[in-house]
């Protein structure tokens, strides 16, 4: 198998399927991320071989310049992420932005809590980052993190994490309840964010 022009098949279809206006064009770009994720993956197992600086080389001039190195290694990426994890790529609904997020993770239960929480809140790419940053996570209760992956039925209250996170934009120092109620009234969006799409 010649895995140079397969790949550079697979990347112009999906440059020709992309300027399409599709509500599936992003599933249709994570099938084919994948695919060639897994040619270079088999097109690079002999040791020595720089598969991906050739290719991105040959790609960027003939295919897109956006097929650099990084790009066809972050193609790679996805594909190992996906057999990791186990998942079908043609399966999730995320985006290959939302799942690019989640390569930092190596622990099954919190990758597939954020993934839930892209479906479930909607997230964008930016939302999500937001709440990985917060380690929304980690700051569930041990309780609630034994049902989720348990599979257990949640309350809405499992899902608030602890300790909330209040915005304090005027970096005020004082805290009593007068001002931890300014506080929440300031930003009361990000403050019902923190409590979680149930309230």
């Amino acid at each position: 198998m010649n895995y140079y022009y397969e790949i550079k098949s697979r990347l112009i279809d999906n440059e020709i399927y992309s300027r399409v206006k599709d509500y599936s064009k992003e599933r249709y770009t994570l099938r084919t991320y994948y695919e060639v994720g897994k040619l270079l993956a088999e097109a690079g197992g002999k040791y020595g071989d720089d598969i991906i600086g050739n290719y991105s080389e040959r790609l960027s001039t003939e295919v897109n310049k956006k097929y650099n190195s990084r790009t066809l290694r972050r193609m790679r990426q996805l594909y190992q992420f996906f057999e990791n994890q186990k998942w079908s790529p043609m399966g999730t609904k995320l985006s290959v932005s939302h799942i690019r997020q989640l390569f930092c993770f190596h622990d099954c239960n919190e990758i597939d809590y954020y993934a839930e929480q892209v479906v479930k809140r909607n997230l964008s790419k930016r939302q999500l980052e937001e709440i990985i940053k917060n380690d929304e996570y980690r700051r569930l209760p041990i309780e609630t993190r034994k049902k989720l992956i348990a599979k257990d039925k949640i309350e809405i209250n499992d899902l608030v994490p602890n300790p909330i996170l209040i915005r304090n934009k005027n970096r005020i120092k004082i805290f009593n309840e007068k001002v931890l109620h300014y506080l929440i009234l300031e930003d009361i969006e990000s403050f019902m964010n923190e409590l979680g799409n149930s309230f």
